[in-house]
Protein backbone atom coordinates (compact mmCIF):
# COMPACT_ATOMS: atom_id res chain seq x y z
CA UNK A 1 0.00 0.00 0.00
CA UNK A 2 1.46 3.37 -1.08
CA UNK A 3 0.97 6.50 0.95
CA UNK A 4 -0.19 9.37 -1.25
CA UNK A 5 -0.35 12.98 -0.13
CA UNK A 6 -2.74 15.24 -2.04
CA UNK A 7 -1.91 18.92 -1.59
CA UNK A 8 -5.13 20.91 -1.95
CA UNK A 9 -8.76 19.88 -1.54
CA UNK A 10 -10.31 21.41 -4.63
CA UNK A 11 -12.48 19.34 -6.95
CA UNK A 12 -9.43 17.79 -8.60
CA UNK A 13 -7.83 16.92 -5.27
CA UNK A 14 -10.96 15.34 -3.80
CA UNK A 15 -11.67 13.43 -7.02
CA UNK A 16 -8.17 11.99 -7.34
CA UNK A 17 -8.08 11.19 -3.61
CA UNK A 18 -11.29 9.14 -3.86
CA UNK A 19 -10.10 7.32 -6.98
CA UNK A 20 -6.70 6.50 -5.48
CA UNK A 21 -8.23 5.28 -2.22
CA UNK A 22 -10.42 2.91 -4.23
CA UNK A 23 -7.26 1.71 -5.99
CA UNK A 24 -5.85 0.64 -2.63
CA UNK A 25 -3.67 3.61 -1.71
CA UNK A 26 -3.57 5.25 1.71
CA UNK A 27 -4.48 8.86 0.92
CA UNK A 28 -4.24 12.03 2.99
CA UNK A 29 -5.41 15.40 1.69
CA UNK A 30 -3.69 18.50 3.09
CA UNK A 31 -5.71 21.72 2.68
CA UNK A 32 -4.53 25.16 3.79
CA UNK A 33 -8.05 26.61 4.12
CA UNK A 34 -10.66 25.79 6.74
CA UNK A 35 -12.95 24.23 4.13
CA UNK A 36 -12.69 22.18 0.94
CA UNK A 37 -13.82 22.75 -2.63
CA UNK A 38 -11.22 25.23 -3.89
CA UNK A 39 -12.72 27.46 -6.57
CA UNK A 40 -16.09 25.73 -6.14
CA UNK A 41 -16.88 28.01 -3.23
CA UNK A 42 -20.01 29.54 -1.80
CA UNK A 43 -21.22 32.39 0.38
CA UNK A 44 -24.29 32.33 2.61
CA UNK A 45 -25.78 35.38 4.32
CA UNK A 46 -29.24 36.19 5.63
CA UNK A 47 -30.78 33.26 3.79
CA UNK A 48 -29.14 34.13 0.45
CA UNK A 49 -26.73 31.58 -1.03
CA UNK A 50 -24.24 32.18 -3.83
CA UNK A 51 -21.94 29.90 -5.77
CA UNK A 52 -18.69 31.89 -6.01
CA UNK A 53 -17.18 29.65 -8.67
CA UNK A 54 -18.72 27.67 -11.52
CA UNK A 55 -22.47 28.02 -11.92
CA UNK A 56 -22.99 25.58 -14.79
CA UNK A 57 -22.03 21.92 -15.21
CA UNK A 58 -21.41 20.33 -18.60
CA UNK A 59 -20.44 16.74 -19.45
CA UNK A 60 -22.18 15.25 -16.38
CA UNK A 61 -21.11 11.78 -17.56
CA UNK A 62 -17.59 12.59 -16.34
CA UNK A 63 -18.92 12.85 -12.79
CA UNK A 64 -21.20 9.85 -13.28
CA UNK A 65 -18.05 7.87 -14.10
CA UNK A 66 -16.20 9.30 -11.10
CA UNK A 67 -18.93 8.39 -8.63
CA UNK A 68 -19.53 4.99 -10.26
CA UNK A 69 -15.83 4.17 -9.85
CA UNK A 70 -15.91 5.09 -6.16
CA UNK A 71 -19.22 3.67 -4.95
CA UNK A 72 -22.18 4.98 -6.95
CA UNK A 73 -24.07 8.21 -7.53
CA UNK A 74 -24.93 10.03 -4.26
CA UNK A 75 -28.65 9.86 -3.50
CA UNK A 76 -28.82 13.52 -2.46
CA UNK A 77 -27.02 14.96 -5.50
CA UNK A 78 -29.64 16.12 -8.00
CA UNK A 79 -28.94 17.53 -11.47
CA UNK A 80 -31.36 19.67 -13.47
CA UNK A 81 -30.92 20.16 -17.20
CA UNK A 82 -31.31 23.81 -18.10
CA UNK A 83 -33.30 24.98 -21.11
CA UNK A 84 -32.39 27.57 -22.11
CA UNK A 85 -28.78 27.14 -21.10
CA UNK A 86 -28.41 30.90 -21.51
CA UNK A 87 -30.16 33.98 -22.81
CA UNK A 88 -27.97 36.17 -25.03
CA UNK A 89 -28.58 39.88 -25.40
CA UNK A 90 -26.58 42.21 -27.65
CA UNK A 91 -25.91 45.94 -27.60
CA UNK A 92 -28.66 46.51 -30.20
CA UNK A 93 -31.16 44.79 -27.83
CA UNK A 94 -31.39 41.68 -30.02
CA UNK A 95 -32.05 38.67 -27.79
CA UNK A 96 -32.27 34.91 -28.23
CA UNK A 97 -32.48 31.92 -25.92
CA UNK A 98 -30.11 29.01 -26.52
CA UNK A 99 -31.97 25.71 -26.80
CA UNK A 100 -30.90 22.13 -26.17
CA UNK A 101 -32.72 21.24 -29.39
CA UNK A 102 -30.49 22.24 -32.31
CA UNK A 103 -33.34 22.62 -34.79
CA UNK A 104 -35.18 24.90 -32.37
CA UNK A 105 -32.01 26.87 -31.70
CA UNK A 106 -31.45 27.41 -35.41
CA UNK A 107 -35.04 28.65 -35.82
CA UNK A 108 -34.49 31.10 -32.97
CA UNK A 109 -31.23 32.32 -34.51
CA UNK A 110 -32.95 32.92 -37.86
CA UNK A 111 -35.74 34.85 -36.14
CA UNK A 112 -33.38 36.97 -34.03
CA UNK A 113 -30.37 37.50 -36.30
CA UNK A 114 -31.76 36.97 -39.78
CA UNK A 115 -32.27 34.11 -42.23
CA UNK A 116 -29.18 31.96 -42.56
CA UNK A 117 -27.83 32.47 -39.04
CA UNK A 118 -29.15 29.06 -38.01
CA UNK A 119 -27.50 27.29 -40.92
CA UNK A 120 -24.24 29.09 -40.15
CA UNK A 121 -24.33 27.92 -36.54
CA UNK A 122 -25.24 24.39 -37.60
CA UNK A 123 -22.23 24.34 -39.93
CA UNK A 124 -19.96 25.62 -37.19
CA UNK A 125 -21.18 22.92 -34.81
CA UNK A 126 -20.58 20.26 -37.45
CA UNK A 127 -16.95 21.36 -37.60
CA UNK A 128 -16.86 21.55 -33.79
CA UNK A 129 -18.17 17.96 -33.59
CA UNK A 130 -15.23 16.78 -35.69
CA UNK A 131 -12.83 18.73 -33.48
CA UNK A 132 -14.35 17.13 -30.39
CA UNK A 133 -14.03 13.63 -31.79
CA UNK A 134 -10.43 14.25 -32.83
CA UNK A 135 -9.41 15.72 -29.49
CA UNK A 136 -11.41 13.84 -26.87
CA UNK A 137 -9.39 10.65 -26.43
CA UNK A 138 -5.83 11.69 -27.38
CA UNK A 139 -5.91 15.08 -25.64
CA UNK A 140 -8.60 15.35 -23.00
CA UNK A 141 -8.63 11.81 -21.65
CA UNK A 142 -4.93 10.96 -21.94
CA UNK A 143 -1.71 12.18 -20.40
CA UNK A 144 0.30 14.52 -22.61
CA UNK A 145 4.04 14.89 -22.75
CA UNK A 146 4.48 18.27 -24.39
CA UNK A 147 5.50 18.66 -28.01
CA UNK A 148 6.44 14.95 -28.22
CA UNK A 149 2.77 14.02 -27.97
CA UNK A 150 1.77 16.49 -30.67
CA UNK A 151 4.54 15.17 -32.92
CA UNK A 152 3.40 11.59 -32.40
CA UNK A 153 -0.18 12.50 -33.21
CA UNK A 154 0.97 14.24 -36.38
CA UNK A 155 2.57 11.00 -37.53
CA UNK A 156 -0.26 8.67 -36.46
CA UNK A 157 -3.35 10.74 -37.25
CA UNK A 158 -2.48 13.57 -39.68
CA UNK A 159 -6.15 13.97 -40.57
CA UNK A 160 -7.09 14.63 -36.96
CA UNK A 161 -4.39 17.25 -36.61
CA UNK A 162 -5.73 18.99 -39.71
CA UNK A 163 -9.20 18.96 -38.15
CA UNK A 164 -7.83 20.62 -35.00
CA UNK A 165 -6.20 23.37 -37.12
CA UNK A 166 -3.61 24.30 -34.46
CA UNK A 167 -2.49 27.30 -36.52
CA UNK A 168 -5.98 28.84 -36.70
CA UNK A 169 -7.58 30.92 -33.96
CA UNK A 170 -11.12 30.57 -32.67
CA UNK A 171 -11.83 34.03 -34.08
CA UNK A 172 -10.62 32.94 -37.52
CA UNK A 173 -12.81 29.84 -37.40
CA UNK A 174 -15.80 32.03 -36.55
CA UNK A 175 -15.13 34.34 -39.46
CA UNK A 176 -15.01 31.37 -41.79
CA UNK A 177 -18.35 29.89 -40.70
CA UNK A 178 -20.42 32.73 -39.23
CA UNK A 179 -21.54 35.77 -41.21
CA UNK A 180 -23.34 37.70 -38.45
CA UNK A 181 -20.89 39.52 -36.12
CA UNK A 182 -23.24 38.94 -33.17
CA UNK A 183 -23.07 35.20 -33.69
CA UNK A 184 -19.29 35.43 -33.87
CA UNK A 185 -19.40 37.12 -30.46
CA UNK A 186 -21.24 34.09 -29.07
CA UNK A 187 -18.46 31.83 -30.36
CA UNK A 188 -15.74 34.20 -29.11
CA UNK A 189 -17.16 33.96 -25.60
CA UNK A 190 -16.22 30.29 -25.40
CA UNK A 191 -12.55 31.28 -25.37
CA UNK A 192 -13.17 32.77 -21.93
CA UNK A 193 -14.12 29.27 -20.71
CA UNK A 194 -10.36 28.64 -20.70
CA UNK A 195 -9.48 32.18 -19.64
CA UNK A 196 -8.32 33.12 -23.12
CA UNK A 197 -8.54 35.70 -25.91
CA UNK A 198 -10.48 34.38 -28.95
CA UNK A 199 -8.12 36.25 -31.26
CA UNK A 200 -5.21 34.10 -30.03
CA UNK A 201 -6.88 30.96 -28.63
CA UNK A 202 -6.89 27.92 -30.94
CA UNK A 203 -9.83 26.90 -33.11
CA UNK A 204 -9.94 23.63 -31.15
CA UNK A 205 -11.88 25.47 -28.42
CA UNK A 206 -14.89 25.27 -30.73
CA UNK A 207 -15.38 21.86 -29.13
CA UNK A 208 -16.79 23.67 -26.08
CA UNK A 209 -20.04 24.91 -27.69
CA UNK A 210 -20.46 21.50 -29.29
CA UNK A 211 -20.19 19.80 -25.91
CA UNK A 212 -22.67 22.26 -24.42
CA UNK A 213 -25.11 21.61 -27.26
CA UNK A 214 -24.66 17.83 -27.32
CA UNK A 215 -24.57 17.11 -23.58
CA UNK A 216 -26.48 20.05 -22.18
CA UNK A 217 -25.90 22.55 -19.42
CA UNK A 218 -26.82 21.40 -15.93
CA UNK A 219 -27.48 22.91 -12.54
CA UNK A 220 -26.99 21.13 -9.24
CA UNK A 221 -30.10 21.52 -7.09
CA UNK A 222 -29.16 23.72 -4.15
CA UNK A 223 -26.10 25.14 -5.91
CA UNK A 224 -22.97 23.69 -7.45
CA UNK A 225 -21.29 23.78 -4.07
CA UNK A 226 -23.28 20.60 -3.38
CA UNK A 227 -20.95 18.85 -5.83
CA UNK A 228 -17.94 19.67 -3.65
CA UNK A 229 -19.84 18.48 -0.59
CA UNK A 230 -20.63 15.19 -2.34
CA UNK A 231 -16.98 14.71 -3.34
CA UNK A 232 -15.86 15.37 0.22
CA UNK A 233 -18.31 12.81 1.60
CA UNK A 234 -17.26 10.25 -1.01
CA UNK A 235 -13.59 10.75 -0.16
CA UNK A 236 -14.34 10.25 3.53
CA UNK A 237 -16.50 7.20 2.80
CA UNK A 238 -13.65 5.45 0.98
CA UNK A 239 -11.14 6.13 3.74
CA UNK A 240 -9.39 9.34 2.71
CA UNK A 241 -8.02 11.43 5.57
CA UNK A 242 -8.80 15.16 5.15
CA UNK A 243 -6.68 17.67 7.08
CA UNK A 244 -7.75 21.32 6.81
CA UNK A 245 -5.81 24.29 8.23
CA UNK A 246 -2.69 22.46 6.99
CA UNK A 247 -0.56 24.58 4.67
CA UNK A 248 2.20 22.91 2.66
CA UNK A 249 5.17 25.24 2.09
CA UNK A 250 7.56 22.86 0.31
CA UNK A 251 7.51 19.63 -1.69
CA UNK A 252 10.83 17.82 -1.64
CA UNK A 253 12.63 16.45 -4.70
CA UNK A 254 12.05 13.54 -5.08
CA UNK A 255 8.51 13.87 -3.75
CA UNK A 256 8.85 11.61 -0.73
CA UNK A 257 7.77 14.23 1.81
CA UNK A 258 6.35 17.71 2.21
CA UNK A 259 7.10 20.43 4.74
CA UNK A 260 4.25 22.18 6.54
CA UNK A 261 3.98 25.78 7.68
CA UNK A 262 4.75 24.78 11.27
CA UNK A 263 8.05 23.25 10.16
CA UNK A 264 6.99 19.61 10.49
CA UNK A 265 7.46 17.05 7.72
CA UNK A 266 4.93 14.55 6.35
CA UNK A 267 6.33 11.51 4.57
CA UNK A 268 4.86 10.03 1.41
CA UNK A 269 5.54 7.63 -1.41
CA UNK A 270 3.89 9.98 -3.93
CA UNK A 271 2.56 13.55 -3.90
CA UNK A 272 -0.29 14.94 -6.00
CA UNK A 273 -0.49 18.74 -6.15
CA UNK A 274 -3.96 20.21 -6.59
CA UNK A 275 -2.75 23.79 -6.42
CA UNK A 276 -1.91 26.32 -9.11
CA UNK A 277 0.99 25.02 -11.21
CA UNK A 278 2.65 28.44 -11.06
CA UNK A 279 2.64 28.17 -7.26
CA UNK A 280 3.93 24.59 -7.39
CA UNK A 281 6.94 25.39 -9.57
CA UNK A 282 7.43 28.93 -8.32
CA UNK A 283 7.23 28.32 -4.57
CA UNK A 284 6.84 24.70 -3.49
CA UNK A 285 9.43 22.71 -5.44
CA UNK A 286 12.71 23.55 -7.15
CA UNK A 287 12.23 22.69 -10.82
CA UNK A 288 13.83 25.45 -12.96
CA UNK A 289 12.81 23.97 -16.33
CA UNK A 290 9.10 23.85 -15.43
CA UNK A 291 9.32 27.31 -13.87
CA UNK A 292 10.85 28.78 -17.02
CA UNK A 293 8.20 27.16 -19.23
CA UNK A 294 5.39 28.59 -17.13
CA UNK A 295 7.01 32.02 -17.16
CA UNK A 296 6.75 32.03 -20.96
CA UNK A 297 3.00 31.21 -20.91
CA UNK A 298 0.37 33.93 -20.71
CA UNK A 299 -1.70 33.76 -17.50
CA UNK A 300 -5.42 33.33 -17.90
CA UNK A 301 -7.88 36.10 -17.31
CA UNK A 302 -9.46 36.56 -13.90
CA UNK A 303 -12.93 37.57 -12.82
CA UNK A 304 -14.62 40.35 -10.88
CA UNK A 305 -17.81 39.24 -9.12
CA UNK A 306 -20.82 40.88 -7.58
CA UNK A 307 -23.06 38.90 -5.24
CA UNK A 308 -26.33 40.79 -5.10
CA UNK A 309 -29.16 40.17 -2.64
CA UNK A 310 -32.20 41.40 -4.56
CA UNK A 311 -35.72 42.01 -3.27
CA UNK A 312 -38.69 40.85 -5.33
CA UNK A 313 -38.90 38.48 -8.25
CA UNK A 314 -38.01 39.24 -11.87
CA UNK A 315 -40.53 38.31 -14.54
CA UNK A 316 -39.30 35.77 -17.07
CA UNK A 317 -35.62 36.07 -16.20
CA UNK A 318 -33.42 33.21 -17.44
CA UNK A 319 -31.19 31.18 -15.15
CA UNK A 320 -28.14 32.47 -17.08
CA UNK A 321 -28.04 35.72 -19.03
CA UNK A 322 -25.13 37.04 -21.12
CA UNK A 323 -25.15 40.76 -21.93
CA UNK A 324 -22.68 41.61 -24.70
CA UNK A 325 -21.08 45.04 -25.21
CA UNK A 326 -20.83 46.97 -28.44
CA UNK A 327 -17.07 46.40 -28.74
CA UNK A 328 -15.96 42.94 -27.63
CA UNK A 329 -12.36 43.45 -28.75
CA UNK A 330 -12.00 46.40 -26.37
CA UNK A 331 -12.75 43.96 -23.53
CA UNK A 332 -9.92 41.62 -24.50
CA UNK A 333 -7.57 44.57 -25.01
CA UNK A 334 -8.31 45.74 -21.47
CA UNK A 335 -7.77 42.27 -19.98
CA UNK A 336 -4.78 41.05 -21.98
CA UNK A 337 -3.18 44.28 -23.18
CA UNK A 338 0.09 45.72 -21.90
CA UNK A 339 -1.85 48.43 -20.06
CA UNK A 340 -4.45 46.31 -18.28
CA UNK A 341 -7.45 48.00 -16.69
CA UNK A 342 -10.92 47.14 -15.42
CA UNK A 343 -13.02 46.67 -18.55
CA UNK A 344 -15.00 49.91 -19.02
CA UNK A 345 -17.87 48.29 -20.92
CA UNK A 346 -17.67 44.54 -20.24
CA UNK A 347 -19.70 41.50 -21.10
CA UNK A 348 -21.90 40.76 -18.09
CA UNK A 349 -22.70 37.21 -17.09
CA UNK A 350 -25.68 37.04 -14.71
CA UNK A 351 -26.80 33.89 -12.94
CA UNK A 352 -30.07 33.89 -11.00
CA UNK A 353 -30.71 30.34 -9.75
CA UNK A 354 -34.27 29.69 -8.54
CA UNK A 355 -33.47 28.14 -5.16
CA UNK A 356 -30.81 30.35 -3.60
CA UNK A 357 -32.79 33.16 -1.94
CA UNK A 358 -35.52 33.59 0.67
CA UNK A 359 -39.07 33.40 -0.66
CA UNK A 360 -39.91 36.40 -2.83
CA UNK A 361 -36.26 37.43 -3.37
CA UNK A 362 -33.40 36.61 -5.74
CA UNK A 363 -29.67 35.96 -5.47
CA UNK A 364 -27.82 37.44 -8.46
CA UNK A 365 -24.29 36.33 -9.28
CA UNK A 366 -22.70 38.81 -11.70
CA UNK A 367 -19.34 38.06 -13.30
CA UNK A 368 -17.17 40.07 -15.68
CA UNK A 369 -13.78 39.27 -17.18
CA UNK A 370 -10.96 41.10 -15.44
CA UNK A 371 -7.16 41.41 -15.54
CA UNK A 372 -5.34 39.40 -12.91
CA UNK A 373 -4.16 40.95 -9.66
CA UNK A 374 -0.56 42.05 -9.32
CA UNK A 375 2.01 44.39 -10.77
CA UNK A 376 3.65 44.61 -14.17
CA UNK A 377 2.39 44.00 -17.67
CA UNK A 378 -1.13 42.60 -17.87
CA UNK A 379 -1.96 42.99 -14.18
CA UNK A 380 -3.43 45.66 -11.91
CA UNK A 381 -3.51 46.20 -8.17
CA UNK A 382 -7.06 45.32 -7.18
CA UNK A 383 -6.22 46.33 -3.61
CA UNK A 384 -5.84 49.98 -4.63
CA UNK A 385 -8.03 52.09 -2.30
CA UNK A 386 -11.55 52.59 -3.64
CA UNK A 387 -10.99 50.70 -6.90
CA UNK A 388 -13.18 47.66 -6.22
CA UNK A 389 -16.18 49.57 -4.85
CA UNK A 390 -16.03 52.16 -7.63
CA UNK A 391 -15.95 49.40 -10.25
CA UNK A 392 -18.84 47.62 -8.56
CA UNK A 393 -20.89 50.83 -8.80
CA UNK A 394 -19.93 51.10 -12.47
CA UNK A 395 -21.15 47.57 -13.17
CA UNK A 396 -24.52 48.34 -11.60
CA UNK A 397 -24.80 51.23 -14.05
CA UNK A 398 -23.94 48.89 -16.93
CA UNK A 399 -26.65 46.46 -15.80
CA UNK A 400 -29.12 49.34 -15.89
CA UNK A 401 -28.08 50.36 -19.42
CA UNK A 402 -28.30 46.76 -20.64
CA UNK A 403 -31.89 46.32 -19.53
CA UNK A 404 -31.44 44.58 -16.17
CA UNK A 405 -31.76 47.40 -13.61
CA UNK A 406 -31.27 46.21 -10.05
CA UNK A 407 -30.12 49.19 -7.95
CA UNK A 408 -33.56 50.03 -6.58
CA UNK A 409 -34.09 46.43 -5.47
CA UNK A 410 -30.67 45.90 -3.90
CA UNK A 411 -30.66 44.80 -0.26
CA UNK A 412 -26.91 44.34 -0.02
CA UNK A 413 -23.92 43.31 -2.09
CA UNK A 414 -20.61 41.49 -1.74
CA UNK A 415 -17.65 42.16 -4.04
CA UNK A 416 -15.03 39.55 -4.97
CA UNK A 417 -11.98 40.81 -6.86
CA UNK A 418 -9.08 38.93 -8.49
CA UNK A 419 -7.06 39.75 -5.35
CA UNK A 420 -9.74 38.03 -3.27
CA UNK A 421 -9.66 35.01 -5.59
CA UNK A 422 -5.92 34.75 -5.12
CA UNK A 423 -6.28 34.85 -1.35
CA UNK A 424 -9.21 32.41 -1.23
CA UNK A 425 -8.12 29.83 -3.80
CA UNK A 426 -4.36 30.17 -4.15
CA UNK A 427 -4.69 30.96 -7.87
CA UNK A 428 -1.72 33.23 -8.58
CA UNK A 429 -3.06 36.70 -9.39
CA UNK A 430 -6.56 35.26 -9.31
CA UNK A 431 -5.91 33.81 -12.79
CA UNK A 432 -8.82 31.39 -12.77
CA UNK A 433 -7.41 28.81 -15.18
CA UNK A 434 -3.70 29.16 -14.45
CA UNK A 435 -2.34 29.77 -17.93
CA UNK A 436 -4.46 30.85 -20.89
CA UNK A 437 -4.81 28.99 -24.19
CA UNK A 438 -3.48 31.99 -26.09
CA UNK A 439 -1.19 30.68 -28.82
CA UNK A 440 -1.30 28.05 -31.54
CA UNK A 441 -0.56 25.07 -29.29
CA UNK A 442 -0.95 26.52 -25.78
CA UNK A 443 -4.16 24.59 -25.07
CA UNK A 444 -2.29 21.33 -25.72
CA UNK A 445 0.87 22.16 -23.79
CA UNK A 446 -0.34 22.92 -20.30
CA UNK A 447 1.72 21.65 -17.34
CA UNK A 448 1.80 17.87 -17.53
CA UNK A 449 0.09 15.65 -14.98
CA UNK A 450 3.36 13.78 -14.41
CA UNK A 451 5.85 16.33 -13.13
CA UNK A 452 9.56 16.32 -14.02
CA UNK A 453 10.08 15.93 -10.26
CA UNK A 454 10.11 12.19 -9.46
CA UNK A 455 7.03 11.11 -7.52
CA UNK A 456 5.13 14.39 -8.07
CA UNK A 457 1.90 14.63 -10.06
CA UNK A 458 -0.31 17.63 -10.90
CA UNK A 459 -4.10 17.65 -10.97
CA UNK A 460 -6.64 20.42 -11.45
CA UNK A 461 -7.51 23.30 -13.74
CA UNK A 462 -4.01 24.75 -14.09
CA UNK A 463 -2.61 21.45 -15.41
CA UNK A 464 -3.58 19.21 -18.32
CA UNK A 465 -6.25 19.01 -19.74
CA UNK A 466 -7.40 22.43 -18.42
CA UNK A 467 -9.96 24.34 -16.41
CA UNK A 468 -13.67 23.82 -15.92
CA UNK A 469 -15.35 21.15 -13.81
CA UNK A 470 -15.39 18.32 -16.41
CA UNK A 471 -11.72 18.78 -17.38
CA UNK A 472 -10.67 18.97 -13.74
CA UNK A 473 -12.44 15.65 -13.11
CA UNK A 474 -10.74 14.20 -16.20
CA UNK A 475 -7.36 15.32 -14.86
CA UNK A 476 -8.08 13.30 -11.70
CA UNK A 477 -8.90 10.28 -13.83
CA UNK A 478 -5.65 10.68 -15.80
CA UNK A 479 -3.53 10.98 -12.64
CA UNK A 480 -5.18 7.97 -11.03
CA UNK A 481 -4.34 5.95 -14.15
CA UNK A 482 -0.75 7.19 -14.19
CA UNK A 483 -0.30 6.15 -10.58
CA UNK A 484 -2.21 2.89 -10.95
CA UNK A 485 -3.33 0.36 -8.31
CA UNK A 486 -1.41 0.05 -5.04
Amino acid sequence: MSRVLVVGAGVGGLAVAARLACQGHRVTVLEAADTVGGKLGSLEREGFCFDTGPSLLTMPAVFEDLFAATGGWPDDLKLERLDPVARYRFADDTTFDASNDLDELCRRLDAALGEGAGDDWRGLLDRARKIWRASRTPFLESALHGSRTLAALTLKHPGDLATLSPGRSLRALGRRHLHDPRLRMVLDRYATYSGSDPRRAPAALAAIPYVEQAYGGWYVTGGLRRLADALLQRALDVGVEIRTHTRVVAIHDPATSVRLEDGSEVAADLVVANVDATHVYGDLVDCPSAKRKLARAMPSLSGFMLLLAVSGRSHGQAHHTVLFPQDYDAEFDAVFGRHAQPVPDPTLYVSTPPDQAPEGNEAWFVLVNAPRHGTGTGAIDWRAPGLAEAYADQLLDVLDRRGMPVRDRLLWREVITPADLQERTGAVGGAIYGTSSNGATAAFLRPANRSPVPGLFLVGGSSHPGGGLPLVALSAQIVSRLIGPA
